[in-house]
């Protein structure tokens, strides 16, 4: 059984990609590390089949930025021989995504398109629900709608079942998602 996760990126990371023109391209590989500005899907249990969404917290608004369903996790050091040579191009094409120590490269088919205008409605922000070994949480800070601290959402997260199709529902209403029936 697949599962679902979202990634926290920083608003620096977002605006260097909205600046570089990456708005409207799929979405084809994310970038882990040991770091917490760049923590490890490995580490969090992302696996082949798995579908990733890179959100963004900016002014109390909780956005969906796109989609990635994983076809490989490789290690980054060996991406080079480990990858085809048309994957391998695609890492150099996402270098802004690679903050910090990369360790791991999670690869996929053309996903959905990246876009920083799908904001989380907040009555779908104050039913967000993630699950862990410990049980399932909702985000914590969401006040009205909006979400006042987002330090419940730093890294990356397993999303229930419920709360990936309403993700996945949404990127696809707003037409971020391009590509992401087709990575299905």
């Amino acid at each position: 059984m697949s599962n679902s996760f979202t990634v926290t990126w920083t608003n620096g990371l977002c605006r260097e990609l909205e600046r570089s023109g990456y708005a409207g391209q799929r979405l084809t590989m994310l970038f882990g590390g040991p770091h917490r500005s760049l923590p490890s899907f490995e580490r969090a249990g992302v696996r082949p089949g798995d579908r990733v969404y890179p959100v963004r917290v900016h002014r109390t608004r909780l956005s969906v930025l796109g989609a990635l369903e994983v076809a490989r996790l490789v290690p980054y050091e060996s991406a080079g021989s480990a990858l085809h040579d048309d994957d391998y191009v695609k890492v150099l094409d996402w270098r802004p995504l690679k903050t910090g120590c990369v360790t791991e490269v999670l690869i996929g088919p053309p996903g959905a398109p990246l876009s920083f205008d799908t904001v989380v409605p907040g009555e779908l922000l104050e039913r967000l629900t993630y699950t862990s070994r410990r049980g399932e949480r909702r985000l914590t800070h969401v006040e009205g709608g909006r979400l006042m601290r987002p330090s419940s959402l730093h890294g990356i997260h397993r999303l229930t079942a419920a709360s990936a199709e309403e993700i996945d529902r949404l990127v696809r209403r707003d037409g971020v998602s391009g590509g992401v029936d087709d990575v299905r």
